[in-house]
């Protein structure tokens, strides 16, 4: 494949991504496409490559080979505020909010990152909030896309753990990605909690590409479209998720010989 692939469904497309550190590879030559309307869940034992590999798409950590592009465009070597321009949207592990602020204030706060006067104004951060009608509506849309009407007014701090993986969610929403990489959403959840995450990311799925990081094997099978097991920094299957599921290899890996 190219760098400007010929499937136009596909919004990122990783080519041999390797990162070495020192003497040990942590990804070693890993593929991967990202299509709009597909979940592409990334699941592999602790120590995978999977975050690692997902700080790589997004420009945490620079490639030692291979190359990245979005939008059909090469963006090995950019930096993550440039891709995230570009349009891409990164959760982590750790939830980072501003515990202090409102929801609202943290949304709206996202989406004024995005915003870039013309003529440049180095004092528009001083425009009073409610001014700037284009990020109120982008927090607005966001809150909504992540479920979070009801509480847009709670402390972030105060709000539940599953809440606050949603705002997480809300504030990489306001900043209008196209692709979005997902590194254990549902971490530390409950089940009811977990069941709306579920949700939540049936619900965004028609209009991104997203690439999900998640150890919850029971939301993998409920919404990944692709399916990519990672050990030891390779790949050691990828494809459908009834066909990975059913490889032996990954039986042994990672899912367990009872699988």
């Amino acid at each position: 494949m190219t760098k400007a692939s010929s499937a136009s469904e596909v919004l990122l497309h990783a080519n041999k991504v390797t990162k070495n550190f020192g003497g040990l590879t942590a990804v070693n030559e890993v593929s991967v496409n990202l299509s709009k309307g597909q979940i592409h869940a990334v699941i592999g034992p602790n120590g995978a490559g999977k975050s690692t590999l997902a700080n790589l798409l997004s420009g945490d950590l620079p490639p030692t080979s291979g190359y990245v592009s979005l939008n059909g465009q090469d963006i090995t070597g950019w930096t993550p505020e440039k891709i995230s321009r570009h349009g891409l949207g990164r959760s982590y592990q750790k939830t980072n909010i501003f515990r202090s602020f409102s929801v609202w204030d943290n949304v709206r706060l996202s989406a004024q990152s995005r915003s870039q006067p013309v003529p440049f104004n180095p004092l528009a951060w001083l425009t009073q909030a409610n001014h700037m009608n284009d990020v109120n509506a982008r927090a607005e849309r966001a809150i909504e896309l992540a479920g979070l009407e009801n509480r847009r007014h709670a402390m972030a701090g105060a709000a539940s753990h599953g809440e606050q993986r949603q705002l997480e969610i809300a504030m990489t929403l306001a900043t209008e990605p196209q692709v979005l990489l997902l590194d254990e959403p549902l971490a530390g959840m409950g089940q009811a909690e977990a069941e709306s995450m579920v949700q939540l990311l049936l619900r965004l799925k028609a209009s991104h590409a997203m690439m999900l990081v998640e150890h919850d094997m029971d939301a993998v099978f409920a919404l990944a479209d692709q399916l990519t097991v990672m050990v030891n920094g390779q790949v050691i299957a990828s494809g459908l998720p009834a066909a990975v599921r059913a490889d032996a290899s990954v039986q042994a890996a990672y899912l367990g010989e009872d699988h």
